[in-house]
């Protein structure tokens, strides 16, 4: 069988290794002229991924990277870094979570239903204040300025995997995730995948075709309207400074955002006596991307003090419907937009009809989209 998969980031990677492994002869064509999408890196000196990137090694997509040896060398943060985590609270950096915070996950083991928006059960069940300093956690995790409007159910059991009492399950790539995307790639090729970069898809080829896309670009492709879901919208600044005593990561519980120091945990990110620090901040309803970039700056400004002396590169992005789904209150993941489209046609990506936390459901839907297009029975998914 010959399958077409058009996209060649990680979740068209995935869909072109599991469809080679179940026999068909795959075809990846990418429009850029590299592989990667989202999980590219930018070129040294500095090295920094389209937003912020990190492997969980308790989650199902981790397993199957690991199960074909396709794990780049990881790091993971050292205690020492863990230790010089920040957070930001009525404009103070504190080294200790808020008690109200800590209240919130004292509660666990609650279930968050579906239907119900989170601040209006966050407020019975957590109270108002928990319920707000959990919403602005989790905005690294949403890329949404407003979790209180979302199902329940997503951000509560999103918060209650980001905090798990046990060891930090988050990893990160040494070298940055281009080194994921190159051993991905290379492993496809080994296994008899063509690919061809620089080759724009305007219609769709021939015979079962796995459409690895953003939902926006599927959307104009296979020109169906339905094809539209909730999504964040974030505004990411990366930075090279001058090295100094920086903390590791900031969660900023004022307004949503989040920094965290990359090269604290790989020196190979930014050049001797640098750091290179990605900062984010949740773009409001309305809002202009010069007022992010101000509630932005002030973030810095708590957090890193002397950067603006420091800065020795920058790099601003604004990321719009493209930080994966947003379950809206009586939604799940089970409501998005069906993987299996008719036609010999799939979807895989981040904003589709597969469980998992932010790119884990890439990978998920990837999977299942090559099972299908290749006639095999897919597992249930969830």
């Amino acid at each position: 069988m010959d399958i077409t998969v058009v996209g060649g980031g990680l979740a068209g990677l995935t869909a072109a290794i599991a469809g080679a492994e179940n026999g068909a002869n795959v075809t990846v064509l990418e429009s850029h002229r590299t592989l990667g999408g989202r999980a590219r890196s930018t070129e040294p000196p500095y090295v920094a991924n389209d937003g912020p990137h990190a492997l969980y090694t308790d989650g199902a997509p981790y397993r199957w990277l690991a199960e074909r040896d396709l794990v780049p060398p990881l790091v993971r943060p050292s205690l020492g870094s863990l230790r010089s985590s920040r957070f930001r609270y009525r404009e103070r950096l504190t080294g200790r979570p808020p008690r109200t915070l800590l209240k919130a996950l004292a509660r666990r083991g609650l279930s968050a239903p579906v239907e119900r928006d989170f601040a209006s059960w966050g407020a019975e069940r957590l109270g108002e204040e928990s319920t707000r300093l959990v919403a602005s956690m989790m905005g690294v995790a949403l890329f949404e300025a407003d979790p209180g409007r979302l199902s329940a159910s997503f951000v509560w059991e999103r918060f209650r995997r980001l905090t798990r009492p046990q060891v930090p399950a988050v990893r990160y790539p040494v070298g940055g995730w281009v080194r994921l995307v190159e051993r991905m790639a290379d492993h496809a090729l080994a296994m008899g995948v063509r690919i061809e970069t620089g080759h724009r898809v305007d219609s769709l080829p021939e015979g079962p075709v796995v459409v690895a896309t953003s939902l926006a670009a599927a959307r104009s492709l296979l020109d169906d309207p339905s094809l539209a879901w909730e999504s964040g919208h974030s505004l990411m600044t990366d930075l090279g400074l001058r090295s100094a005593d920086d903390p590791f990561l900031v969660s900023d519980l004022d307004e949503g955002g989040f920094l965290e120091r990359y090269s604290a945990h790989d020196r190979f990110l930014a050049p001797e006596g640098e750091e290179l620090v990605q900062a984010q901040i949740p773009v409001r309803a309305g809002e202009s991307r010069a007022e992010a970039t101000e509630r932005l700056e002030r973030l810095l400004d708590t957090a890193l003090g002397d950067w603006r002396e420091r800065l020795t590169w920058r790099r601003d992005q604004m990321a719009r419907g493209r930080t994966g789904a947003l379950d809206l209150p009586g939604s799940s993941w089970r409501d998005r937009p069906a993987i299996d489209r008719g036609g010999d046609v799939y979807l895989a990506g981040d904003e589709v009809a597969a469980p998992g936390l932010l790119g884990e459901v890439s990978f998920t839907s990837a999977v299942r989209a090559a099972n299908l297009a290749t006639s095999r029975a897919p597992a249930p998914l969830g």
